[in-house]
């Protein structure tokens, strides 16, 4: 039986048919049943059925049939909660509120008709009306809680719109002007008639004759020329607003999140394909078993497209899995190793946007990384550990030594200053220069790097043959490899100074 909270759609629908047959069955009530009485029995029964309810509820959450409310849930009330006790959610961009950009983006002119719609159905108040009132205030604080609840308001929006539009265009088109029957004129002359022989008698009472409401004209506009403006403005911004709408739709709710575009400064559309050719990469290079250790943002891409298993991906409800890779991504090299061994890792993605400007990197989403760890072992993983003692979090040489020694920025940075000849490099998301030293890895080799460095893929070492950890064998080659390095440059000068 559906006892989850991702089986509540599975509720909702029999909840509505027990509601519409309860709204049936109060309607053949109160036609049997005098309407003091009805009231009576209705306010009783709403009691009663509403205690009962919720003492279900809470038997049937105790007794475990129905899971309890979740933390995006609480969040949706207390915006701070998932910050501060489920880091995980808060970390979705979908759940951080909108900013106000976001809101004249979507809705464009709807967000002066909305209210203004809103507004004359206050005035004329059917009962119909009251459901769109409700919706539109129920909807707009959800919207304004979470960003992905925009879908929830849009669709109030455009009906408090039409509402808006349609009362203006009614107000303006008609084309008929009513005329003043013959009795209204009569009155209006006995009205002039009567202040007239008001002036030459003041005490003579004049009659006043005011106008039956029955004959009053409706409100409307009939100058011809302020109609035909305004009727023009209001299809110019409804043409405009069809516009908007295919604009946004093609830009920013149409691109793949694999495909990424630009312009050249000739105007043409430059394609920037590092996804595709990782997870390419990927499936032509590496063992169909091997396991590929990533942040869960791109697990559903990894195995769909490069058809390898991932650790963790966007299904993945265990916050101790996701924590498990967050530690590993922000301990040292030597720490890290045996969690990947734990998890038999064959290769580890991250994704860099530093060298071309893509902000949304795996640098940009450390913090959240750190603190979804710090959540799980908070006496290992401490995001304090990560800023500077002023306070910031820095990548270049004023990086705190947790952050410079952590296998993220590690493998983010690796030989990326080689691209600037040996200097700092510019990390143009940061907007900051890299350290001048640059980072050295141990227990991972370089596997693939995509064109643009956005996508980076490091495989994990075998254990020594010789039984030594990797960062001493690594050390220990380093040190042959400088021997070797200095011996040739011995034996070039030797053989320089035969031939002098």
């Amino acid at each position: 039986p559906p006892r989850t909270h991702t089986h509540a759609p599975l509720r909702a629908a029999p909840g509505v048919f027990g509601l519409l047959q309860l709204v049936a069955f109060v309607e053949l009530v109160r036609s049997h049943v005098p309407s003091k009485q009805f009231k009576l029995l209705l306010t009783v029964a709403v009691v009663v059925v509403f205690g009962l309810a919720f003492s279900a509820l809470v038997a049937l959450t105790y007794g475990g049939y129905i899971a309890p409310w979740t933390g995006r849930f609480y969040s949706l009330w207390d915006t701070g909660y998932a910050k501060k006790h489920i880091p995980i959610i808060a970390s979705v961009s979908e759940h951080q509120p909108p900013a106000w950009p976001a809101f004249f983006f979507d809705l464009e002119m709807l967000i002066f008709l909305f209210p203004a719609g809103v507004y004359l159905l206050f005035r004329e108040l059917r009962d119909e009306h009251v459901f769109v009132i409700l919706y539109a205030v129920m909807a707009s604080y959800f919207a304004g809680v979470m960003v992905r609840l925009m879908l929830t308001l849009t669709p109030v929006v455009c009906v408090a719109a039409a509402v808006a539009v349609s009362t203006l265009l009614d107000t303006y088109l008609d084309p008929h002007e009513p005329e003043a029957p013959a009795e209204q004129a009569e009155q209006l002359s006995r009205e002039s008639i009567a202040s007239a022989s008001a002036k030459k008698d003041t005490r003579r009472e004049t009659p006043r004759v005011s106008r039956s409401p029955a004959h009053a004209p409706a409100p409307a506009v009939y100058g011809l020329d302020t109609r035909i403006v305004v009727t023009i403005y209001t299809l110019l911004l409804l043409l405009v607003f069809v516009l908007h709408c295919t604009f946004v739709t093609s830009t920013a709710y149409s691109s793949p999140s694999v495909v990424l575009a630009s312009r050249n400064p000739d105007g043409s559309q430059h394609i920037i394909d590092d996804f595709r050719e990782a997870y390419y990469w990927l499936r032509q290079n590496t063992a169909t078993d091997a396991k590929v250790m990533s942040w869960w943002d791109y697990g559903y891409q990894i195995s769909g497209m490069a058809d390898r298993p991932t650790l963790v991906d966007n299904n993945t409800w265990n916050n101790t899995h996701i924590a498990t890779v967050g530690k590993a991504m922000s301990s040292p090299e030597e720490r890290a190793l045996p969690i990947l061994r734990k998890h038999d890792v064959d290769y580890v993605l991250i994704i860099f946007g530093g060298l071309l400007g893509y902000s949304g990197d795996d640098i940009n989403k450390y913090l959240w990384m750190i603190r979804i760890a710090q959540g799980i072992w908070p006496n290992e993983i401490k995001e304090s550990d990560f800023f500077t003692p002023q306070g910031q979090f820095k990548i270049d040489d004023g990086a705190s030594q947790t952050m410079k020694n952590s296998l993220m920025y590690k493998m983010s940075y690796y030989r990326f200053n080689e691209l600037y000849g040996g200097r700092p490099g510019m990390d143009r998301v940061r907007g900051t220069q890299t350290a001048s030293v640059a980072p050295q890895l141990d227990v991972l080799d370089e596997a693939f790097t995509s064109s643009n460095w956005i996508v980076r893929i490091y495989a994990v070492k075998p254990e020594d043959p010789l039984g030594r950890d990797l960062v001493s064998a690594n050390a220990f080659e380093k040190g042959k490899r400088r021997k070797r390095e200095a011996g040739s440059v011995k034996g070039k000068k030797r053989a320089e100074k035969r031939v002098a």
